[in-house]
């Protein structure tokens, strides 16, 4: 736990931090609101936190996760998750992820500084890091340096994206591809350079999503009302069973324990 003193004495660099990344607000409904202090003093302490966490971890590149909204009623707690990269050539800690543009039907990727990853329409300021192992940090660094970031991005965003498919993306499943093409990178290199190649690699990998149960009426609802949910790229049959299959922050680690001996995870609460 940081202390009060070591807080005050990095909340300047914090506030520049958020007042220099840009994209801030990127994954929330855009409102032109201001941040009251006690929700910008939580942001800057948590991302304080954090930032004391991943120097401690001595990881090179770490998956770090938020909770952006309440997902209780599916069993879940966090609903994002991004990649901390030590050394970004932007700076020491940036985070690296897909972002919703204001809840349209689009996304775009972001490079932005701890305290942003946490202003952002937080539910609750509670945070996940999970740390690979060190070859798997090595290849993820090499693949965040690299172009398979952009070649693996779908503009077109589903936040209940189906995992198996390429029509849309989410901003989990955009992570967990790109782990997919850093994990295949040292035997696979050849094979797995689009979409379509990470998602099989991942199905023969094992991974297997998160299923939620939506009922027709709360789907149309969703289907009409918000741009960043759709549902007809989930297989039919399941689909009218109510049984949607998306790609979530509970997956991820799950799948990346399961493969990664060496994997390690830490949580971090403000409540």
């Amino acid at each position: 736990m940081i202390s009060a003193a070591a807080w005050l004495a990095r909340l300047t660099l914090f506030c520049l931090l958020a007042g220099g990344a840009g994209g801030a607000r990127a994954g929330s409904n855009c409102e032109d609101k201001p941040i009251d202090p006690t929700t910008f003093g939580k942001a800057m302490l948590m991302a304080a936190q954090a930032r004391a966490a991943l120097d401690d971890s001595g990881a090179q590149v770490a998956l770090i996760a938020r909770v952006g909204q309440d997902l209780s009623k599916y069993g879940l707690r966090y609903s994002h998750m991004a990649y901390a990269w030590r050394d970004h050539p932007r700076g020491r800690w940036l985070v690296v992820h897909e972002l919703n543009e204001c809840g349209s039907a689009e996304s775009a990727l972001y490079n932005e500084g701890l305290a942003n990853f946490f202003l952002d329409d937080m539910f609750a300021f509670d945070c996940l890091i999970l740390v690979p192992s060190a070859p798997m940090q090595a290849r993820l660094a090499a693949m965040l340096a690299s172009r398979a970031p952009l070649a693996l991005h779908q503009k077109r965003y589903n936040m209940l994206a189906y995992p198996f498919a390429t029509e849309y993306q989410n901003s989990n499943q955009w992570l967990l591809e790109t782990y997919a093409v850093a994990s295949a990178a040292s035997a696979d290199t050849a094979r797995v350079r689009d979409r379509g190649a990470a998602q099989a690699w991942l199905a023969r990998a094992g991974y297997r999503p998160i299923t939620l149960a939506i009922p027709a009426m709360t789907r149309l609802g969703a289907r009409l009302f918000r741009a960043n949910i759709a549902f007809d790229d989930q297989p039919f049959a399941r689909r009218m069973a109510g049984q949607i299959d998306t790609v979530t922050v509970e997956s991820i680690v799950r799948f990346v324990q399961a493969r990664e001996e060496g994997a390690r995870s830490m949580t971090i609460s403000l409540e």
